[in-house]
């Protein structure tokens, strides 16, 4: 089978493996160590990625559906457990805001950008993009009120009542999150097919994929236990590598980390695009941005409780801020399910102004 670009350089990267396990059993310099790491992260996400869209092609629609909503973010939510672990707490929050931050505006920035360079304007569903900005408007509500309770309360806040207070959100969260996956793969299958898919050969795929089941399921098994010990590695290394680059665990949490953990996001958004299949690519970096919210971050404040850090979802008042922004313009250009060039420069100059915010935020 011939290999694209993309596989070869994503099978090359998997040389980071070996380097990252080497450069931190010598001891050699954090950042080395970190950005070894972080590289290796990638193609692991990517080889998860392709295994369990072949996994769910072999178990029919509505659980491969289910397969790909919950583990489309399995290597965000991996690296901010072990994170969390390490009682990371507030980088884990960051890295949740930078990741909405970076779907929306960086993911979807590049696609509707690079998109819009080689077709002058492209389509995609705009009943499926008012549903998804009116869920993001919800995410961003239900994010706001941990904060907002704090700001607004003359007595000194138990951390407790946080927690407690976030608990409940997160079971909230979760289930509008069943809902979505309900009503996108069951009630309304309709609205989110997209016409690309429909052309694609059916029985023959299918049946290959059948065959190679076992394969899917060992790759998806051996990359998340190689993910796990990577992610060991980078979170070991994170905090030195901050210090000696001189960085905050803010701009670290809200801008580097989701670079790594989404990178195969982003590739896959942008060669959607520039194939004009705006609908998926649009379904990709807004989809992810919806499963942070709706299921990583209630999952990590759930998982906190177990294993004894606990965390709540009351962030930074400034990471919320971006997060409000981010999902602002975003609908603002997405409604009309047309996209072009100039709107994703909007997007992109907006994320490097985010970026350069946290970079000098003290």
């Amino acid at each position: 089978m011939k290999l694209t670009t993309k596989k070869t350089v994503l099978l090359g990267m998997l040389g980071f493996i070996p380097l990252a396990i080497a450069a931190n059993h010598w001891h050699l310099p954090p950042v080395l160590v970190f950005v070894a790491s972080g590289f290796a992260i990638i193609p692991l996400a990517a080889l998860m990625a392709e295994s369990t869209e072949g996994i769910a092609e072999v178990v029919g629609p509505t659980l491969g559906g289910l397969l790909n909503s919950t583990f489309g973010n399995a290597t965000e939510l991996i690296v901010a457990i072990v994170a969390l672990r390490a009682g990371l707490v507030d980088v884990v929050k960051a890295s949740i805001t930078g990741t909405l931050i970076a779907n929306l505006l960086l993911a979807l920035g590049l696609a509707t950008f690079l998109g819009g360079l080689r077709f002058k304007e492209q389509d995609f569903q705009p009943a499926v993009a008012r549903l998804n900005a009116s869920s993001l408007n919800l995410a961003v509500v239900v994010l706001l009120t941990p904060t907002a309770i704090h700001l607004t309360t003359d007595k000194s806040l138990e951390a407790s009542t946080l927690n407690d207070f976030s608990i409940v959100l997160s079971i909230l969260l979760l289930v509008f999150y069943g809902l979505m996956l309900l009503f996108s793969m069951k009630t309304h299958t309709y609205l989110y097919q997209s016409t690309e898919t429909a052309k694609e050969p059916e029985a023959e795929h299918h049946s290959q994929a059948r065959s190679t089941l076992w394969r899917q399921v060992a790759v998806l098994l051996v990359c998340t236990i190689a993910l796990v010990f990577v992610s060991e590695i980078l979170v070991s290394s994170l905090e030195k590598a901050v210090v000696t680059l001189g960085l905050t665990d803010l701009f670290t949490g809200v801008i580097l980390i989701p670079i790594f953990g989404g990178a195969v996001e982003y590739i896959t958004a942008v060669t959607f695009a520039v194939k004009n299949k705006m609908d998926l690519a649009v379904a990709v970096a807004m989809g992810s941005s919806l499963q942070i919210a709706m299921f990583v971050a209630p999952v990590l404040v759930l998982a906190g409780r177990v294993i004894g850090q606990p965390m709540n979802l009351e962030f930074n008042a400034f990471e919320l801020l971006a997060v409000a922004i981010a999902v602002l313009i975003t609908n603002s250009i997405s409604g009309d399910g047309k996209s072009n060039w100039l709107e994703g420069s909007m997007l992109l100059v907006t994320y490097a102004a985010i970026g350069a915010a946290f970079y000098f935020h003290p």
